[in-house]
């Protein structure tokens, strides 16, 4: 009998008495720099979209001709006979990319990150994480049976007493783990040094690389290429679903007998199907593609630098960086009201945007997550820039703001 009916009707009021509702706007077009919603057309500002591939032709007809070639879907798992040779292929191509013995394909980044941890550590082990890691990292070490241990986001003072901690409890086996990119602020984590305490304390490093494989580094190869640690990097996750097409899959690339233990154990890979053949292919030439076209990159960069200054011209009130990541924020007890109002009148001048908002963000640190594309043209961004200054008007009635 259906008999909690009354009590999820109760949490769901109280998430949209604080304003923490999540709204899904459907688009009627294919992801890009320009789509259609519900409200008409726009210029997409919010996705993970940061190479301008996910509707990339040459993508689109690679998973096209996959159809033909390969079939739909798997209808199995791996090792049973969901394998196919571009399966490898690609496994092949992400490590080679990332700078790894080997790689291996998963459903999506955070089924990785939900099975690496229990395969390779377990009791008698310690983690060590940062606080600001993705919540696929943090769902996947509490299924370890590690010791966990929480270090300050890119603090090294902290993490160098979290490893001292985990040393002196007699800890096995060690590893520090980290986002590459986080993803709230557009910061990046300093490899160079956690590679640095890693080494002295005998630790492994584990990278969830997401939001920079393929476009971050000189030549796309994430935030260890950035810091130049690709060599001391031991493990590194990542997804298909944002440059390097935006489709879905992820995978764990590592050395080789890391991989072939997580063949043999990972619950995820093991228990779920194959990555579909049509995204297998797309990706394969998205990653290639991202790989041989440079001047995507340089487009990119250049974007996310014209926006900052433009926005800082405006007065707006920006997180420092360089990633495309670009956070406008609206700090103060009324910020997450000005984000979320200045969102949504952004939407009416046909540019979509997110604001968030505590508990996603610190209290009283909301925001507008803006992410730059190489999709974008300078026009989109100066509309864009246009719009955030209309809206802050608009909502703060020509009033003196926070921003």
């Amino acid at each position: 009998m259906y008999l909690i009916k009354d009590e999820l009707a109760a949490t769901l009021r109280e998430i949209d008495d604080a304003g923490l509702t999540k709204h899904e706007r459907e688009l009627s077009t294919p992801q890009s720099a320009h789509i259609a919603t519900q409200s008409g057309p726009a210029l997409n500002f919010c996705a993970n979209n940061y190479l301008g591939l996910a509707d990339h032709p040459d993508v689109i007809a690679s998973a096209r001709e996959a159809l033909d070639q390969w079939g739909f879907g798997m209808a199995s798992v791996r090792f049973i006979c969901g394998t196919q040779a571009q399966h490898r292929d690609l496994e092949h191509a992400i490590a080679a990319l990332v700078g790894t013995e080997d790689a291996i394909l998963f459903s999506s980044c955070f089924d990785a990150n939900g099975g690496v941890f229990e395969v390779l550590f377990g009791a008698g082990d310690a983690i060590i994480s940062d606080e600001l890691n993705h919540a696929s990292l943090i769902d996947g070490i509490r299924l370890s049976k590690a010791a966990r241990y929480r270090y300050k986001n890119a603090d090294m003072a902290d993490l160098r007493a979290q490893l001292e901690a985990a040393k002196d409890s007699g800890a096995h086996r060690m590893v520090v783990v980290t986002d590459g990119v986080f993803s709230m602020d557009g910061y990046y984590a300093p490899l160079d040094e956690i590679c640095d305490l890693a080494e002295e304390f005998g630790a492994m490093v584990l990278v969830d690389d997401s939001h920079a494989v393929g476009f971050v580094g000189e030549n796309g190869r994430g935030t260890p290429e950035l810091f130049d640690v690709i060599d001391r990097v031991d493990i590194v996750t990542g997804t298909l679903g944002k440059a390097l097409g935006g489709a879905s899959g992820g995978y764990v690339a590592a050395h080789q007998e890391i991989v072939d233990l997580l063949r043999q154990r990972a619950r995820p890979y093991l228990f779920s199907n194959a990555v579909a053949p049509s995204v297998v292919a797309g990706s394969l030439t998205a990653l290639l593609t991202a790989t041989r076209a440079p001047e995507q990159r340089t487009k990119l960069a250049r974007n996310t630098q014209l926006f900052r200054e433009l926005m800082t011209d405006a007065g707006f009130d920006l997180l420092p960086g360089s990633h495309p990541i670009t956070p406008v924020m609206f700090p103060g007890p009324d910020g997450a009201r000005q984000a979320g109002q200045i969102a949504d009148a952004m939407l009416a001048h046909g540019v979509y945007v997110i604001a968030f908002s505590y508990p996603v963000v610190p209290q009283g640190k909301a925001r507008i997550r803006v992410q730059l594309s190489a999709a974008h043209s300078d026009d989109d961004i100066r509309t864009c820039v246009a719009a955030f200054v209309a809206a802050r008007d608009e909502v703060l009635g020509g009033r003196s703001s926070e921003v």
